[in-house]
């Protein structure tokens, strides 16, 4: 007893609290990792004349910014048309994911591996050749060359995450929390919205994060499906780094990246096991 207290009396000397300094630590390694790849591209964004052997442009201005922002660039339209697809690819893949992950983590029934093992195809098929056979089935319902069918499309690489970490999480999610809601009166859809969807949000955020970044950073999907009618900002920085306009690419390519950064950020406390509700960090 009298070594805990001692322990204890120490642990209150010390001028600072090393689990706090290694948590913040961590925080500023990742704010780093971020951030760092967009230290180059601003530089490129604002430069006039960077020729080798600088190390910094020799002039500097915003032509690249305004021209980015301008509607000719049409940067902006192509930021509103990622951002929509990339919403909806995301809350399409939680109306899925969610049933198809609870059945899958709470029940154990014949052919459950094969029916997992058709949810992962997607990551393991080559994207390219299952794309060309979509494109022949969507060129026939008549939605190629739209949005609505990139969005379809962009659900078949981003739904098998949602699924998967869905089935991680109601892995360990205890039903009986439901029974109990049910046995004091609440309805099935009361027991659902208040006692399910509360439990497994951790869940749903960490798959809506990885289902909403894989649906941004969409190209060769986009470009087929889409036909180069539906810009997307991944096929308009592509664009700009064929023209060889470096500044103009260097402030494109930040606001392509910003977005991404920022959901990263906000929902990057449920990325770890100490928030995590339901099971989530064992995943």
């Amino acid at each position: 007893m009298a070594s805990i207290q001692s322990a204890t009396q120490l642990r209150e000397k010390l001028p600072f609290n090393w689990g706090s300094l290694l948590r913040w630590l961590g925080i500023a390694m990742l704010l780093l990792w971020l951030i760092a790849p967009m230290i180059p591209l601003f530089i490129w964004s604002i430069a006039y004349r960077w020729f080798f052997p600088n190390i910094l442009p020799a002039s500097y201005n915003m032509r690249a910014w305004e021209y980015a922002f301008s509607p000719a660039a049409g940067a902006l339209e192509s930021l509103y048309i990622t951002t929509y697809i990339a919403v909806v690819v995301t809350l399409l893949s939680i109306l899925v994911g969610v049933p198809a992950g609870r059945a899958l983590g709470l029940h154990r029934f014949r052919g459950k591996r094969i029916i997992e093992l058709l949810i992962l195809s997607p990551t393991i098929i080559p994207s390219l050749a299952v794309i060309l056979g979509i494109h022949v089935v969507f060129i026939r319902l008549g939605i190629a060359n739209s949005v609505l069918g990139v969005i379809l499309v962009h659900l078949i690489p981003g739904l098998p995450y949602m699924t998967l970490v869905m089935a991680g999480v109601f892995a360990n999610y205890d039903p009986q929390f439901e029974e109990q809601a049910r046995s004091l009166g609440a309805g099935p859809i009361a027991t659902i919205w208040y006692v399910m969807i509360p439990t497994v949000m951790p869940g749903i955020i960490v798959g809506g994060l990885f289902t909403f970044l894989i649906s941004w950073a969409q190209y060769i999907t986009t470009l087929i499906i889409g036909g180069g009618r539906v810009q997307t900002l991944p096929l308009k920085l592509f664009n700009f780094v064929s023209s060889t306009d470096y500044p103009v690419t260097g402030a494109l390519g930040i606001i392509f990246i910003a977005p991404g950064v920022l959901v990263l950020l906000l929902t990057s406390r449920y990325l770890t096991g100490r928030s995590a509700v339901g099971g989530i960090g064992n995943i």
